[in-house]
């Protein structure tokens, strides 16, 4: 049986990250989604073990100390991380595992998992995004800006990932099939098929 992989994938802000995972898990459910862990309280609707894990502060330090995470971040006063365990289990069964991160993360985790495979989705440029920040109606001025200069540094770190996929506009669907064609691809690496230079001794 062939292990599975890790891969990451990043994407500024409003780059479209969710709509074409969800393009990805529909067609093909045995990709698995890494679900991540925080010590903020569920908003409404959100479910333990499928939107985060949620836990308390004291868990989340124990658990930080004992290394059980691929990595850790603050936001708003709350930690959130990505559990180990559960992602290792996976890959032990050959199944892909797909970790959707923030770019600092992703750093983080390529640093302590060097076989993980990091995958950039971006808009086409700047503009788009920007149209596609303020299409959302939900974010003021301020946070625009905000987000526009958070990609802008974001896209800086293109290169320290193995692919980069851009997300055009209305074609989600193709963009998930590419992100599965690369996901396939790297199963057939040299690095990934020592098994079968066995079979030929």
């Amino acid at each position: 049986m062939r292990r599975g992989i890790l891969f990451i994938l990043s994407g500024p802000s409003g780059s479209g990250k969710g709509t074409v995972l969800s393009r990805l898990f529909s067609k093909h459910p045995e990709i698995k989604y890494s679900v991540s862990m925080t010590t903020r309280e569920p908003r409404p609707g959100e479910m333990h073990g499928i939107n985060y894990y949620f836990v308390s502060r004291e868990d989340f330090e124990k658990r930080i100390n004992n290394g059980e995470l691929l990595e850790y971040a603050t936001f708003d006063g709350n930690y959130y991380g990505t559990p180990k365990k559960e992602i290792e289990s996976f890959l032990e069964r050959g199944i892909d595992v797909i970790l959707e991160i923030e770019v600092k993360g992703a750093m983080q985790v390529l640093e302590r998992a060097k076989d993980a495979v990091a995958i950039m989705i971006t808009p086409p440029d700047i503009q788009t995004l920007e149209k596609w920040l303020r299409g959302r109606g939900t974010n003021s001025e301020e946070s625009i800006n905000e987000r526009l200069t958070t990609a802008k540094e974001e896209i800086r770190c293109l290169p320290k990932y193995h692919y980069s996929v851009i997300n055009e506009e209305s074609k989600q669907d193709e963009c998930a099939e590419l992100i599965y064609s690369i996901m396939q691809a790297e199963h057939h690496k040299t690095v990934h098929t020592s098994k079968i230079m066995s079979k030929f001794e």
